[in-house]
């Protein structure tokens, strides 16, 4: 459980920095009251993981060796995917978050286009909704299913919460401060190499076994 716990606290809290769904949080806290945000992106994600790690259940289904190449090819093909695209951006890329961060902007504007100033509840409710479905389809949703079918769900689902907890109040807490030291290239490259890594020793597991 606690290999699990770790695994999945590692894998969300590197791959959601400088994320959508960061910066959704840092746009709202600068609007709301950041309690309100933080409860309502934090159950957003909350829910997200236990839908992802029940996915995962169900492909434990399936044969043991299956699952755990699943897991590697899963894991090997995005830590490639993001170490190339890590390199080909900019190095003084210092803040490069824009591009993400105008597409987190834009989905908060484009649901809160006409709305009126929202109560409590509705804060809430926008922080949750925006959240979960900026978070759908998303990376980490997809990596978090396989870890689930690999590993201890029950360590999965509490480290990947920690690991959400923990990027929803940098967001809220000092995101815009961080938000414009962020570079996009160092934290791509890093995600990569976290991927890479757990296919390395999804490997070496497999040639233990």
């Amino acid at each position: 459980m606690l290999e699990a716990f770790v695994a999945g606290l590692l894998l969300i809290t590197i791959s959601e920095l400088g994320d959508k769904t960061f910066f959704i949080a840092v746009i709202l806290a600068c609007r709301h009251t950041p309690l309100l945000v933080i409860t309502g992106v934090v159950a957003a994600l909350a829910t997200m993981t236990l839908l992802s790690v029940g996915m995962g259940q169900l492909f434990s289904f399936l044969p043991a060796i299956y699952i755990h190449w699943a897991e590697v090819l899963l894991f090997l093909g995005f830590g490639v995917k993001l170490l190339i695209q890590g390199w080909r951006m900019p190095t003084a890329a210092v803040g490069a978050c824009e591009d993400v961060c105008q597409e987190a902007i834009k989905v908060v504007k484009d649901a809160s286009a006409d709305l009126p100033e929202p109560t409590q509840l509705g804060v809430l409710l926008q922080s949750f909704s925006l959240t979960f479905l900026a978070e759908w389809g998303d990376r980490t949703q997809i990596a978090t299913i396989g870890l689930a079918a690999a590993k201890n769900p029950w360590g999965v689902t509490l480290g990947a919460i920690v690991g959400h907890t923990i990027c929803a109040a940098i967001a809220v807490l000092g995101g815009q401060f961080i938000a414009g030291r962020i570079s996009e290239r160092t934290i791509t490259l890093t995600g990569g190499g976290l991927f890479l890594l757990f296919a390395l020793l999804g490997i070496q597991k497999l040639i233990g076994a």
